[in-house]
């Protein structure tokens, strides 16, 4: 991929795709305030670079899943504000994504000045899987600039407007927020660091089947938590109560446990639970081993054995990548396991990698820094399908010639 540093941009009207899908809190009187900036920082590097270098930079990115309606507890608006103060400069704001408005609002800015679109999934067309229909948004996008630079890399696995089609368009680049996930991502599809472990949580098993299979034949330990533990139990054959289940995979999740035992891989999974009566952060909770998870009660986290397990896994590990939370992280009572495991990573000298997402919102709510560890990913699922080695639209899309 052809870096920003090959481009001249001097006077040059930049079109910057960044994932600015930060996290929103609504107050009672309707005040919209950012929780997590995580995502605003990341997208810094590349567009203080293109301003300092003299190009007219405009930002666009999507934010939440408006469904192609204006929804204006979805405006990037206060995303702008942000941007401006972490940048210490004015970043102008078009309530439009294309169009006059647009055009105007570009028009207006001089060299080094940046502004930033509205939310792209207010239009239909950037997520339509009709080509035509994309097509036609891209045409209008590229009317904004001159050179487009692909710096989203949390949308990089997606074929949309601003990210795929786009670059057909424009003379184009990748952003330094690409350049460097992919190569942290390379290091971890390499593994020659070892011992290479893996932490896998969140929701859903049908969510990381793919990056099972891939780890169980390159990771030294797999360490499995969160929601998607309990299929893995109930492959064992426990009960589970009314935890979260898939079981359609359950047989799959017994497959993975016997190919892992006969490839030599460390299959961790807890040995006790933080199961409650219900889903809310202070519904009673109790913590039982994993054959004793009561009918009517749900796991809502690992238990404290299990995060002393999991954490004595860690100690060692000279690679360590983590993707989903242990536990439902944003109630008090269920973010232990969570913490156990961003704690021993970020006590440890290996080479640790949050896999974006959940894990990197769940980092943060927690109190650590980016600092703590070896790299946050900005793209869950992205980073994910690239660890599979599937071809990521948005990125082979910058591999071509313009």
């Amino acid at each position: 991929m052809q870096s920003i540093d090959d481009l001249e941009v001097q006077g040059k009207v930049v079109l910057v795709r960044s994932d600015l899908n930060t996290p929103l809190e609504t107050s009672p009187d309707g005040a919209v305030s950012i929780t997590d900036d995580g995502r605003i920082r990341a997208a810094l590097p590349t567009i203080s670079d293109l301003a300092a270098r003299g190009a007219r930079v405009v930002v666009m990115s999507h934010l939440g899943r408006p469904e192609g309606q204006v929804v204006p507890r979805l405006s990037l608006q206060p995303v702008a504000v942000r941007l401006g103060e972490l940048l210490n400069a004015p970043v102008a704001f078009s309530p439009s994504t294309v169009g006059e408005q647009a055009q105007g609002v570009v028009a207006g800015l001089a060299d080094g000045q940046v502004a930033l679109l509205e939310n792209l999934r207010f239009t239909e067309a950037e997520t339509s899987k009709d080509d035509a229909a994309r097509g036609a948004f891209a045409d209008q996008l590229a009317l904004l600039a001159d050179i487009y630079v692909g710096d989203g890399f949390g949308v990089s696995h997606r074929k949309h407007a601003s990210v795929y089609d786009i670059a057909l368009r424009l003379p184009h680049a990748a952003g330094r927020l690409i350049a460097s996930e992919v190569s942290v991502l390379q290091r971890l599809t390499r593994g020659d660091e070892r011992p290479y472990v893996v932490v896998l949580g969140g929701s859903k098993v049908s969510d990381k089947l793919g990056v099972i299979e891939t780890f169980l034949g390159k990771a030294d330990r797999i360490l499995i938590g969160g929601g998607m533990v309990y299929t893995f139990l109930a492959a064992m054959g426990y009960g589970v109560g009314s935890s979260l289940l898939e079981p359609d995979l359950v047989e799959q999740c017994r497959g993975y446990i016997a190919q892992a035992q006969s490839m030599g891989v460390d299959l961790v999974l807890p040995t006790d639970i933080v199961v409650a009566d219900r889903f809310a952060g202070d519904a009673e909770s109790t913590v039982v081993g994993v054959a004793a998870i009561p009918n009517d009660w749900m796991g809502l986290d690992i238990g404290p054995e299990s995060a002393q397990k999991f954490a004595g896994a860690l100690s060692d590990a000279a690679t360590v990548f983590w993707n989903g939370p242990m536990g439902v992280f944003e109630f008090d009572a269920f973010a232990s396991g969570t913490r156990a495991v961003a704690q021993a990573m970020a006590s440890s000298s290996a080479f640790t990698v949050v896999g974006g997402g959940d894990s990197a919102a769940a980092v943060r709510h927690l109190g650590f820094a980016d600092e703590q560890f070896g790299y946050i990913s900005t793209g869950g699922g992205a980073s994910l399908e690239y660890l599979e080695g599937r071809e990521l639209p948005g990125l082979s899309v910058l591999e071509d010639k313009a």
